[in-house]
């Protein structure tokens, strides 16, 4: 079975950066550096942040590309090649426009959907057989927005929802992490029954289906 040995979150350095959609994949990394307490330190020779820590499996690399974005692929290339991780070895996490706030999903191979990191991911490894855990921003409904749409910060309701989907990617990496990929599919792909309701007299409502 293939376990993950590298995960790369996706995003642009600096902190006029921090709260952009395009980050997505920073914040990811982040919250999973403060779950592991392996805290990303500047790493030249891997042209990003990097932070090595030891799982049940194996050794665990975290990784945030301080290229911009659309030069990820020299930090991901560097990192896997130093260790001899393969492709099939690595997930790298990233904001989806195709996606709404809220979902999550997870696949692996196929092509780079428009977004340029992944697209120099691709180009650096010579393959595109990484997985890819693709986080919802939305779509700002026309293609020449898109560009100022992910380099600004979501509204309240959008952070919340996006939040609330890395959370249950946190919950999933236990099994992504060790291979087990159908049981993180099945966590992160299952659509959350709403919690119940309550009448004008504080009666529980039970929602049918």
């Amino acid at each position: 079975m293939v376990s993950i040995k590298l995960v790369v979150g996706l995003g642009n350095p600096g902190a006029e950066h921090e709260d952009n959609r395009h980050n997505v994949g920073f914040w990811f990394v982040d919250r999973l550096s403060a779950d592991l307490r392996a805290e990303p330190r500047p790493e030249r020779k891997f042209h990003g942040h990097a932070a090595r820590c030891v799982q049940a499996g194996g050794e665990l690399w975290l990784l945030k590309p301080s290229t911009y974005m659309n030069r990820s692929g020299l930090a991901v290339v560097a990192l896997s090649l130093y260790y001899k991780i393969l492709p099939s070895e690595i997930l790298v996490v990233y904001d989806e426009l195709d996606l709404p706030p809220g979902a999550a999903r997870l696949r692996q191979g196929g092509g780079a959907g428009g977004h340029n990191g992944v697209k120099d991911i691709i180009a650096h490894l010579s393959s595109s057989d990484f997985w890819r855990l693709r986080i919802g921003i939305g779509h700002p409904g026309d293609k020449n927005l898109v560009s100022d749409y992910v380099l600004h910060a979501p509204s309240k309701l959008d952070r919340e929802n996006i939040d609330a989907a890395l959370d249950r990617c946190r919950d999933a990496f236990a099994f992504i992490v060790k291979g087990d990929f159908a049981a993180a599919m099945l966590r992160l792909h299952t659509k959350p029954k709403p919690p119940p309701s309550e009448d004008a007299n504080g009666v529980e409502v039970k929602r049918e289906g």
